[in-house]
C-alpha cells in the first residue's frame, strides 16, 4: 500500500487586529470629561462674575479639587510623587480653606441647602482622598464604601430636586454638573486602585 503524500499544510491567515474599540472609547471618555470641566469652569465664572463671595469661593474650590484628584489619577506618576504631587497637596489645602470661608459665609446669608451641599461634598472627597491613599483597605471593605458612597450622592441628588422644587434652575444644574463629574472621577479611582494593585 502506498503510503499517502503529506499534503501542504494551507497558509494561515493573517490575524486581522481587532477593531480599536478601547481605544475609541478611552478617547470619547477624554472628550466627556473635557467637555464637563469646560461647562463647570463657565459656571466658576459665572459664579465669579454675578454669584456672591461664598458661591464664588465655593465653586472655584470644588474645580481645583477636581483637577488635582483627575490629575492624581489619571495623568501619570509626575503628579502622584515628589513635586508634582505637592502643588496638589498645596492647592487641595487652599482649596479647603476656601470651602471653610465659603460655608461661613452659606450660615451667615442662611442659605442652608448651599451649605448642607458644601458638608455632604467635603464628606465625598474625604472618602475619595482615602481611595486614593488606602487602596489596599479600601479592596478589603469594598461594601461598605460603596454604602458610604451611596449615602453621600443620594442626599446630592436629593439637593438638586430640592433646588428644582425651589425655581433654582441654575443652582440645580451646576449641581448636577458636579454629580456627574464626580461620579466620573469615582470611576476613575476605582480604575486607579485597580492598577496600583496590579503593580504589587
Amino acid at each position: 500500500m502506498r503510503a499517502a503524500s503529506s499534503m501542504p499544510a494551507p497558509p494561515e491567515r493573517p490575524v486581522e487586529p481587532a477593531a480599536p474599540i478601547f481605544r475609541s472609547a478611552a478617547v470619547e471618555y477624554s472628550w466627556f470629561k473635557a467637555v464637563l470641566l469646560a461647562l463647570l469652569a463657565g459656571n466658576t465664572a459665572a459664579y465669579l462674575y454675578a454669584g456672591s463671595t461664598s458661591e464664588a469661593l465655593d465653586s472655584t474650590a470644588w474645580l481645583v479639587l477636581l483637577v488635582s484628584f483627575e490629575l492624581e489619577t489619571s495623568a501619570g506618576k509626575r503628579w502622584r510623587e515628589g513635586p508634582g504631587n505637592a502643588v496638589l497637596r498645596g492647592g487641595r489645602l487652599v482649596a479647603a480653606m476656601a470651602l471653610i470661608a465659603a460655608t461661613i459665609g452659606y450660615v451667615r446669608e442662611m442659605e442652608w441647602l448651599d451649605a448642607l451641599n458644601v458638608g455632604l461634598w467635603v464628606a465625598v472627597v474625604a472618602l475619595l482622598e482615602f481611595e486614593v491613599r488606602r487602596p489596599g483597605a479600601v479592596m478589603r471593605h469594598r461594601s461598605s464604601f460603596t454604602a458610604t458612597a451611596i449615602v453621600l450622592y443620594s442626599g446630592l441628588v436629593a439637593l438638586v430636586a430640592a433646588w428644582l422644587w425651589r425655581g433654582e434652575w441654575f443652582d440645580a444644574y451646576d449641581a448636577a454638573l458636579w454629580l456627574v463629574a464626580f461620579s466620573a472621577l469615582e470611576m476613575d479611582v476605582l480604575g486607579f486602585i485597580g492598577k496600583r494593585r496590579s503593580a504589587t
